[in-house]
């Protein structure tokens, strides 16, 4: 009897702490990611190479205008600005790690990284940064993020005629890495492709990580003013801010079935063609919606069904990818809407919309943004007449 009487309090025991161990989980601050050597702090700047005085994109706006004002125009350039960004940062309690990649230059930031209270370093020391320029904090990802290497200003040729130090870089994609992979590998998440995991989606389909062929579109020009024409690309990085970069990438076919009596069937068949990774990608916010609606002769609506492509991910009490909608690259997605034609009030138009989305409504309401620019646009629209 006492045995069993120990045996049933261990058991209630086991399950206390279970519960308070998964209460725990609920309301806890989750990491949603492993953070990495490469932007476990910010990028040190040690001396400029003459005859640079300065980190700004401004002092290489004189020699480099064409390209300072493409990269004006980019969500590099407002990638501390961006008030999406500020925001959602704040809400989620103003982590540190999230500087390394939105202002990665260590003077851009209020604060040095000294060392870490955790092994997750997610809890850093932090001092005030004597160096700290709240200036060249609003340029975001500035020039020098990319192109200052070991004191060289890296590029595509290394020019020697340069007024400063240069360096040939042999793949620019590198500097994409830095802060577009990050890694999911910890022992409380399960994701297939952590957020900002566009280049793990690349490497899952086998294909090549060039995002510069894509988002930085090749061009003939002198890199400086003055200089022989060459082969270059924009400084743009257009995604999914911008509705023709995503456009180009996606084809849209919407075409009918032979009809069957008293009936008609219409299939939007969507195909990734120009993006390597999942379409869309980045934050799990971004999601494509698919709606078919079937109107009467007045325009009032008589049938309408709703499509969502997107991740859905638990994040409570660990983190778990438990679908995925999205768009891999070249396999098509097809949505079928079937409706009847007869009746006393027979449909006249089917509208079929496609759209892109960068921030899921609930979200938003959930994080009190009051958004002055649309979180949503068309990709497709088209409006078929069902009737002579």
């Amino acid at each position: 009897m006492a045995r069993r009487r120990v045996s049933r309090l261990v058991g209630w025991g086991s399950l206390a702490a279970l519960l308070l161990f998964l209460g725990w989980r609920m309301v806890r601050p989750l990491n949603i990611f492993a953070v990495s050597d490469d932007f476990a702090r910010p990028i040190p700047v040690a001396a400029l190479p003459a005859p640079l005085t300065s980190l700004s994109a401004e002092e290489c706006a004189a020699c480099h205008g064409e390209i300072y004002r493409e990269w004006q125009t980019s969500m590099h350039r407002q990638a501390w600005d961006d008030p999406y960004y500020q925001v959602d940062r704040h809400f989620d309690g103003d982590q540190q790690i999230c500087l390394n990649c939105h202002i990665p230059l260590a003077d851009q930031q209020e604060h040095r990284v000294t060392g870490f209270r955790d092994r997750a370093r997610w809890d850093p020391i932090l001092i005030p940064n004597p160096d700290f320029d709240p200036v060249l904090q609003h340029e975001g990802v500035t020039c020098l993020v990319c192109h200052l290497q070991e004191g060289a200003i890296a590029g595509p040729y290394g020019a020697t005629a340069a007024p400063h130090p240069t360096r040939q870089r042999t793949d620019p994609n590198q500097a994409c890495l830095r802060c577009h992979v990050v890694s999911g590998d910890r022992w409380d998440t399960f994701f297939r492709f952590p957020p900002c995991g566009t280049v793990a989606e690349i490497r899952e389909s086998g294909g090549r990580v060039d995002c510069v062929s894509c988002h930085m579109p090749a061009v003939e020009r002198p890199v400086a003013a003055g200089g022989p024409v060459r082969a270059g690309h924009r400084h743009w990085w257009r995604g999914g801010h911008d509705p023709e970069a995503v456009r180009g990438a996606l084809e849209v076919a919407l075409t009918e079935s032979p009809p069957a009596t008293g009936r008609r069937r219409f299939t939007l068949t969507l195909t990734n063609t120009g993006a390597a990774h999942f379409l869309p990608t980045g934050t799990p916010d971004r999601h494509l919606t698919v709606v078919f609606r079937l109107l009467d002769r007045a325009g009032h609506l008589l049938q309408v069904e709703h499509h969502r492509l997107r991740r859905t991910i638990l994040w409570r009490p660990f983190i778990v990818d438990l679908w995925d909608t999205r768009l891999p690259r070249d396999q098509p997605r097809s949505h079928t809407f079937t409706f009847a034609t007869g009746g006393r009030n027979p449909p006249a138009t089917l509208e079929v919309v496609v759209r892109y989305h960068l921030l899921d409504e609930a979200r938003r309401r959930r994080i009190a943004y009051q958004n002055t620019e649309p979180i949503a646009y068309d990709l497709f629209r088209r409006r078929v007449a069902l009737r002579g």
